[in-house]
């Protein structure tokens, strides 16, 4: 396992999220509603789109191009027009730091 730091808690405040990049990996890193973090690949899988600058809608994103939601926990797309899942990634918090494994 390789695991980066990517924010600290204090940058993405509760029912958030925040682009970050791993490895030349764009994640959309969010601090879901239930308390809990998820890493997301931030390219929608319909359409190369950025899921961060979408809405959260518990524990989905929606893409902001057309509409497809996609679970923070298991990737998969919750909404058409998207079919494709998306990675997921493990996060985990040290000392008031996120990491993520990619």
């Amino acid at each position: 396992m390789s695991w980066h730091r990517v924010a600290s808690v204090n940058e993405v405040p509760l029912d958030s999220q925040k682009l970050v990049d791993v490895e030349n990996t764009p994640i959309c890193l969010v601090h879901a509603e239930d308390g809990d973090w998820y890493a997301i690949n931030d390219v929608c899988s319909h359409e190369d789109f950025s899921l961060s600058m979408g809405e959260l809608w518990g524990l989905e994103i929606e893409c902001p191009q057309h509409g497809s939601r996609f679970d923070l926990r298991t990737g998969n797309p919750n909404a058409l027009p998207a079919v494709e899942p998306v990675p997921v990634y493990p996060v985990k918090v040290e000392d008031g730091d996120v990491y993520i494994d990619v």
